[in-house]
């Protein structure tokens, strides 16, 4: 029993949504416009200011779309009323990161500077304060995006379980281990 999916998607004020007859769903915001093209068995209607998705049958395959799918129009809505926002933090002596444009420069402890060029759907901004780790700052309203973007980023040097150092996201708990000690015999 798909319990996300019988769930209704409340709309805030200024966001509407629409379903084309080829079960495409258009939801516009104050931020924008996203669309998620739905599978023909799902069933999307609109009522009010809720929207409602079901499926025809209890078998397996459809109850994982009605609930998938319901997911993603609630975090289409979210992204257009109030958008989506990661924050990673550049853990290690020398990293530094900075925006030129939409290319975001980081040294990450390499023989080489990494360049990497941002969707033009990301706004991304990178702050370096004193006695503090770099932090580079995503914004989208595209959740699936953004979230790839920041694992690409992260990928890019994950953090190491001895020192920590390394890209992680803000608030992330890393599991450390302890390093190698002398045997005293």
């Amino acid at each position: 029993m798909s319990r996300i999916g019988k769930l209704p998607v409340n709309l805030p004020a200024g966001v509407t949504v629409t379903v084309s007859p080829d079960n495409v769903v258009s939801v516009k915001g104050p931020l924008g416009t996203l669309s998620q093209k739905v599978d023909s068995d799902i069933t999307v209607t609109v009522e009010g200011n809720e929207v409602h998705v079901t499926r025809p049958t209890d078998q397996p395959r459809h109850r994982s779309m009605h609930g998938l799918y319901r997911s993603l129009i609630h975090n289409m809505v979210v992204g257009v009323s109030e958008g989506y926002q990661i924050q990673q933090e550049l853990v290690g002596v020398g990293y530094k990161a900075e925006m030129q444009g939409n290319v975001l420069q980081m040294s990450l402890g390499y023989s080489h500077d990494i360049y990497f060029e941002m969707p033009k759907e990301i706004t991304a901004t990178a702050v370096t304060e004193k006695k503090s780790n770099p932090i580079v700052t995503l914004k989208s309203i595209d959740k699936q995006l953004i979230g790839q973007v920041a694992a690409k980023i992260r990928s890019l040097r994950k953090p190491e379980p001895y020192k920590g150092k390394g890209i992680k996201f803000v608030g992330e708990q890393l599991r450390r281990k302890a390093g190698k000690s002398a045997n005293a015999k």
